[in-house]
Formats: structure tokens, C-alpha cells, sequence
């Protein structure tokens, strides 16, 4: 389930969905760490001020999913999603699994506007990420037959460990993570089908 031994022609072919986050991922971080003077104006656009968003610049509830402010900080998100997105893009299939993404990761960037201070401003694709997890937490909770034991465990062991970087690294958007995951796993019951065929 978790274990990648598909070579990455293969990969991009049966998980174009996760596929394509993780080339954007590395497209925008790419063209915006040469910090030309329109790659940092367009990037101040993009990431989620509060502020901004309050004066009805919506798109950055949305942009900053794609966005990373430091090459760790990107690899780090991007092997997760290599991780633990392909399983889920096989079960719910390509449009619900954007869904989730995107729902989980805008839902997150609404509920840091709210919690968080006007002038806060954030990126990265760990709250999207975080949704996953609710979907998986969903799945293992609720259609027990869907992710047998052994893979239960890994999800919950990383989970936990996700956890644990979240409230012991100040540098983290607390509010973001906790209500990722929370998106995940509030949509979890409308995508996640009850007669899926890839039981893992």
C-alpha cells in the first residue's frame, strides 16, 4: 500500500493526480527560490495573507496549497504525498480524491483567517495533507474491511508523529493541520463508497 516499487513512467501513469501536485510542487518552487523581482512580486500574490483575503483576494485561500518557502520544506510534503496519496487516488478515484485535497487544504486556509491574526501569512501543502489522513482515519474507523491491520497501524503511527512535529515545531501552522485533517474527515463520508473495490 505505502511501498512504491513502481518506476516514475509507471508511477505518473496509474497516480496522475498525485503526480501532478508534486511536478507543481517542484515547478513553483523552482521558479519562485530564483527570487527575480516578478517571481517575488507574483509570489506575494499567491501565499495567504489574512489580511489580503479579508479585502477579497479569495484565491489565496486556494494558491498556497501549492506553494513552499524552502526546499525541505517542499521534498518534505512531496515525499508524504508520495507516500500516502497514491492508495487513496486508487480507492476514491481521481475527481474525489481532488476533491478531498482541495477541500481539506481550502478548509484549513478558512479556518487560519479566522484563528489567526490579519497579518498571518502561510503556504505549503501539509494541511491538504493532513486531509488525507482524515480520510484514512475515516476509512479505518468506520469500513474497517477497506484497510486491514498492518497498513492501519502505519497511518496511525505516522499520523502521530505528524502530531507530535506539528505542536513541538513553533514554526507550524497549528490551526491549519488540526482543521485539515478535520476537512478530510468531515468529507470522508460523502466520497469514501461503502462498495469500494480496492480493499487494501
Amino acid at each position: 500500500m505505502f511501498l512504491r516499487t513502481e518506476n516514475v513512467q509507471t508511477f505518473v501513469r496509474l497516480y496522475p493526480t498525485v503526480s501532478s501536485i508534486i511536478v507543481t510542487h517542484v515547478i513553483c518552487w523552482t521558479f519562485f527560490s530564483i527570487e527575480t523581482t516578478f517571481a517575488n512580486f507574483l509570489l506575494e500574490k499567491l501565499i495567504g495573507i489574512n489580511v489580503y483575503i479579508r479585502m477579497g483576494e479569495y484565491w489565496r485561500l486556494f494558491t498556497p496549497l501549492f506553494l513552499h518557502l524552502h526546499f525541505g520544506h517542499m521534498m518534505i510534503n512531496s515525499l508524504s504525498l508520495i507516500l500516502f496519496g497514491p492508495a487513496l487516488e486508487k480507492m476514491l478515484g481521481t475527481c474525489k480524491f481532488i476533491i478531498v485535497y482541495i477541500w481539506s487544504g481550502t478548509f484549513a486556509n478558512v479556518a487560519t483567517l479566522f484563528f489567526l491574526p490579519p497579518l498571518y501569512s502561510h503556504l505549503g501543502a501539509s494541511s491538504a495533507i493532513f486531509g488525507l489522513f482524515g480520510v484514512y482515519i475515516y476509512l479505518i474507523i468506520i469500513h474497517k474491511n477497506i484497510i486491514d491491520r498492518r497498513h492501519a497501524q502505519i497511518i496511525i503511527t505516522s499520523l502521530c508523529i505528524g502530531i507530535v512535529m506539528t505542536v513541538t515545531n513553533p514554526n507550524i501552522n497549528t490551526i491549519a493541520h488540526t482543521f485539515g485533517f478535520l476537512g478530510g474527515a468531515t468529507i470522508a463520508p460523502f466520497i469514501a463508497s461503502r462498495r469500494n473495490p480496492y480493499a487494501i
